[in-house]
């Protein structure tokens, strides 16, 4: 199976580099930019996920880099896909992992402005609630519910918006229900009810001409090219949300939960993009629906004008992995 996803990509850039894989379809026409640029009255902020490891296995590295690079490009917020806390997320608000995986290691002042968190599976170990009820606590911490949505403008053009959708994928997949450690808090979830939220709020989007980019953030890939391309939980977020991003036209799907930095295009109009290493990361292989795979540390920039989106991605160095535009 490997040998004929190799076939389908070529031409691909593979690197194996201290166990890192970096794999770029059509490498020769990607050119990688120096530094990210920033056009005026673009929107930038960073996305990242798979985190709270106490500063572990390069969370610590990341987090300098994130700090550095969101200086660098004026990052007005965070997006973190899940996976919060590892390994069984928080017990309360006052669980002391939030000042040893979360407040004493994202420093930087750039850092500092608000973060929008998903809920991941690990989250739901012990008490997802309280990642919300933090939220009280935290200046920066802007979780009101386990799924809620943000209207955001566009700096150089502010009646043109961006809409995300922060949604809670655990309850969209029907295995976790039976789960010893996620069914508990997953059976609290109404999953019909943001279903129906979900459509709603992309239905409304999709006739509202100021908004020029939808944005879907959630936990678990709809595709991958990681150890789960045909897992349970990746079927499922396949089977239950495609057709909805399919029919009012979703531009990008976020997730995390791979450990691996990726960017997939599959049918229809959603671009996909996974960002799960910001601590820890795992081997990647090559699927057709691949524009990259990075087994690395690190994380994604994204830079938003209303006609462009640029992602980039970075490793724990500010080495540029990957950068491509979508253009409206």
């Amino acid at each position: 199976m490997k040998k004929t996803y190799l076939t389908l990509l070529l031409p691909v850039l593979l690197l194996n580099l201290a166990k890192a894989q970096v794999y770029i379809k059509d490498s020769a026409t990607v050119i990688l930019p120096k530094q990210i640029a920033t056009p005026p009255g673009a929107l930038n902020f960073i996305a990242m996920g798979d985190w709270g490891r106490v500063g572990e296995d390069h969370q610590k590295q990341v987090a300098a880099q994130m700090g550095k690079t969101a200086a660098e490009v004026k990052s007005q917020f965070t997006i973190a896909v899940g996976d919060n806390f590892y390994p069984s997320g928080v017990v309360s608000e006052w669980d002391p992992l939030w000042r040893y995986s979360f407040e004493d290691i994202y420093t930087a002042f750039s850092l500092q402005w608000d973060w929008y968190p998903v809920l991941g599976n690990h989250d739901y170990k012990t008490n997802p609630d309280a990642q919300v009820r933090y939220s009280k606590i935290s200046r920066r911490w802007k979780m009101p519910a386990r799924y809620y949505s943000k209207l955001i403008s566009i700096p150089g053009d502010t009646a043109s918006k961006i809409l995300f959708l922060f949604i809670d994928t655990n309850p969209l997949i029907p295995e976790f229900y039976s789960n010893p450690e996620y069914g508990p808090n997953v059976k609290t979830a109404d999953s019909a009810a943001q279903k129906k939220w979900i459509a709603t709020q992309l239905k409304q989007a999709a006739g509202n001409k100021n908004i020029k980019w939808k944005v879907v953030v959630g936990h678990h890939p709809m595709f991958t090219g990681g150890s789960r391309t045909e897992g349970y939980d990746t079927k499922a977020i396949r089977r239950t949300l495609k057709p909805l991003f399919d029919q009012y036209g979703v531009d990008v799907f976020l997730a995390g939960h791979e450990h691996s930095l990726q960017h997939l295009v599959a049918n229809g109009t959603t671009q996909h993009f996974i960002t799960g290493s910001a601590s820890e990361r795992t081997p990647v292989h090559v699927i057709p629906e691949a524009k990259m795979l990075a087994s690395e540390y690190g994380f994604m920039v994204f830079t938003v004008t209303t006609t462009a989106m640029t992602v980039t991605a970075v490793d724990y160095t500010g080495k540029i992995i990957y950068s491509t535009t979508i253009s409206k």
